[in-house]
């Protein structure tokens, strides 16, 4: 294939759709653990039976189902928004479609949310606010029984074929099962694409200081583990499908040649899924024939078959500043949160995308954490942890995070809709330098348990 062809293709599905916009929207997508406290395996027949319940209480239509038979995804036509089960039954998310107002957003969330853990209290379940399922070692976390999500288990678990590689692979090839994020999409202006990427893309260490909240007990110093599974799985055997780019994007010219570098590793061929190892899209389309292999009903066949340009349409990636073809940056590496700040997420990424030239110029001027020789990505992922690094001025580091509220506040009070007040819980953990995980542990660590606080990030 032609790379003018190529080139032409990767700029019409992602940068063009952002020339249209005129107007910010914003799409909300909450996945939360499912628990049972019983401290036994989810059953799924109790999960189906509050499934059938809320589609009779709010008239969502089936859209999606897995191959028993059983609705995995369900959509109400008015407002978009969409009740499905991410990999598993156990990771149920609710997907807000688009809004302007998060009152109006929230207020849709918690009648959904609330319906829910009513009827799931019947059994002793409940949904909770946290980023990994507290309970993952209990559960059978198998998936979803459709072509995409057994594709997806077969590849996450087919990294022992590439352990030779000198890859740092993590042992938990089932993670998508577990892990629960709160993801934000909002449009995107062609002329703030490259600013917003390279801007909060510098800014994801201060979010992982605010907003870490998923806990592993085989990596106990990490706060947002969930970031780790990722990054050390097949998702991220191309290191520029996951996390962030870890450098600054010069032009639109150079955001193309990114995604033309980041990797595809499914297609659909005849219904099927085919899974193969994962290649650089651009080299991808290049190719006379690709190797894979799918699932017959009973077995896995190999297959050979010739790439083609709508193959596009299935290279998914997983940056944390993830342009789509909506014409939106999908924001991705927030975990859940505790329920009661649900909205936290949305607001504080809508507040600063207000806000985003004074941003740039508030992290660029940095020196509290960007002047001791680490990268973006590096001090990402030290912040990530329990234990602050020894070079980091906590008191300058509370100041700084506050200084990066106050914009996001500012941001806020010009849409005029008094969406400043989501920021509350942010600023107390700013003052305190906490994050929801940070607290469990802590809590935990002086005699609660983790069931008081399964409970506590389950309230509305």
């Amino acid at each position: 294939m032609e790379q003018s062809v190529i080139d032409n293709a990767v700029y019409e599905k992602y940068i063009t759709p952002t020339k249209s916009k005129t107007k910010r929207f914003i799409g909300i997508e909450i996945e939360m653990p499912v628990v049972n406290l019983n401290r036994k395996p989810v059953d799924e027949n109790i999960v189906f039976k509050m499934a059938a319940a809320f589609r009779e209480r709010f008239g969502f239509r089936a859209i999606g189902r897995d191959a028993l038979g059983n609705i995995n995804s369900m959509q109400d036509d008015a407002t978009g928004d969409d009740l499905s089960f991410d990999c598993c039954y156990s990771n149920l998310e609710l997907s807000l479609g688009k809004g302007r107002n998060l009152y109006q957003i929230k207020e849709r969330f918690d009648r959904y949310y609330t319906f829910i853990n009513d009827f799931f209290a019947d059994y002793n379940y409940t949904l909770t606010g946290m980023g990994i399922n507290p309970y993952y070692n209990i559960n059978r976390n198998e998936p979803i029984q459709n072509e995409r999500y057994r594709m997806l288990y077969h590849h996450l678990h087919s990294y022992r074929k590439y352990n030779d590689g000198g890859f740092a692979f993590h042992s938990f090839p089932a993670f998508g099962t577990f892990t629960s994020a709160s993801q934000v999409q909002i449009d995107i202006f062609y002329d703030d694409l490259i600013p917003v990427i390279n801007t909060f893309g510098k800014l994801e260490p201060f979010k992982s200081l605010l907003f870490a909240n998923s806990v592993l007990p085989d990596e106990p110093e990490l706060l947002c583990a969930r970031n780790m599974l990722w990054e050390r799985s097949m998702q991220g055997y191309n290191p520029h499908n996951i996390g962030m780019f870890e450098y600054e994007l010069k032009d639109i010219d150079d955001l193309v040649e990114y995604i033309k570098s980041t990797s595809i590793y499914c297609t659909v061929r005849n219904g099927r899924y085919i899974n193969f190892t994962p290649i650089p899209i651009n080299d991808y389309l290049k190719l006379d024939k690709v190797r894979g292999e799918y699932f017959d009903g009973k077995e896995y066949q190999s297959i050979e078959f010739k790439p083609c340009i709508e193959d596009l349409d299935h290279l998914r990636t997983f940056k944390f500043e993830d342009l789509t073809y909506r014409g939106t940056i999908e924001f991705r590496s927030m975990c859940c949160q505790p329920i009661h700040d649900s909205m936290t997420v949305a607001a504080f990424h809508i507040g600063l995308l207000e806000r985003v030239q004074e941003l740039q110029g508030l992290l660029n001027a940095d020196n509290v954490i960007y002047s001791h020789g680490y990268s973006a990505s590096e001090l990402q992922r030290l912040l990530s942890k329990k234990t602050l690094p020894d070079f980091i001025d906590k008191a300058k580091l509370t100041q700084v995070l506050l200084r990066i509220l106050d914009l996001c506040a500012s941001g806020l009070k010009q849409r005029g809709m008094n969406e400043e007040a989501f920021l509350k819980p942010l600023y107390e953990r700013a003052k305190t330098l906490t994050n929801p995980a940070k607290r469990m542990l802590d809590g935990i660590a002086h005699g609660k348990t983790q069931e008081y606080y399964i409970r506590e990030y389950s309230m509305v």
